[in-house]
């Protein structure tokens, strides 16, 4: 049985992802991580894919990784298995992927939620980076992301207490994009994923690309990078289709070339 849920063209240009395990919270061990990242990069190459939205269920998005089965590793193991390296294949995806998150977003499930480029959270949602109660810390990010979307005291705050935080804070401190109530996160998540795909598609992972390098470049290294990205969409049909729809006053129709 697969632990993974894909369904494509639930709007149009959207693939939904959905993490099966709701036994375990959806528990992230290593065969539902590997499924997820194969599964999102082949997507990412999928021409009649624009935009991705990855979701749990009402209970949790992702209650953490999966300890039982890490509880006895070594250092070695760890190291050896390389675990990590799925993650940085989430964040090299081109194409934009949304977080639609209720109940528990926990150690790798929250990390996994700050992978992703926008989040929108139900009510119910809490986040947390919990390691620190099971003599770790957070591996997959969660020390670098959550202090550059929170800052440096709340995020420590957070890591070395191991307390999770409520949607309405994560919102208030820009981590989430919006709060909706539960029984609207889901469709909130997929319309804003549909409007996304609606935009010309090689302009949207260019301007994806561009915030992303943001949090690692000097302002003046990112104003580059923008301007480098900026130019090179005149090299598209897009963007003469979209120029030219505007002074036509007529809804343009993009070819993503």
């Amino acid at each position: 049985m697969s632990h993974l849920l894909v369904e494509k063209g639930v709007k149009p240009g959207v693939a939904l992802l959905r993490l099966n395990r709701p036994e375990s919270l959806n528990a992230l061990n290593r065969a539902l991580v590997a499924e997820l990242t194969d599964t999102l990069v082949r997507l990412d190459n999928d021409p009649e894919v624009r935009v991705m939205v990855l979701t749990g269920d009402e209970r949790a998005f992702a209650a953490g990784a999966d300890i039982k089965e890490m509880a006895e590793d070594s250092a070695v193991d760890m190291l050896l298995l390389d675990q990590f390296q799925r993650w940085d294949q989430i964040k090299r995806l081109k194409k934009p992927l949304i977080a639609a998150v209720s109940g528990y977003a926990l150690g790798g499930g929250c990390e996994l939620a700050m992978l992703c480029d926008i989040i929108i959270a139900s009510e119910t949602a809490q986040f947390g980076q919990p390691e620190i109660k099971i003599g770790v810390i957070p591996g997959a990010g969660g020390t670098q992301r959550l202090t550059r979307a929170i800052g440096k005291s709340r995020a420590m705050e957070y890591i070395l207490t191991g307390r999770f935080f409520s949607a309405k804070q994560a919102e208030s401190w820009g981590l989430v994009s919006r709060v909706v109530p539960p029984e609207l996160y889901l469709e909130e998540a997929l319309n804003l994923a549909a409007e996304i795909a609606s935009m010309p598609p090689i302009a949207v992972q260019m301007a994806k690309q561009a915030v992303n390098k943001a949090y690692e470049l000097s302002l003046e290294e990112g104003l580059h990078f923008e301007r480098k990205n900026f130019y090179l969409l005149f090299a598209t049909n897009d963007q003469k289709e979209g120029m030219r729809a505007f002074m036509e006053k007529r809804p343009p129709t993009w070819q993503g070339k």
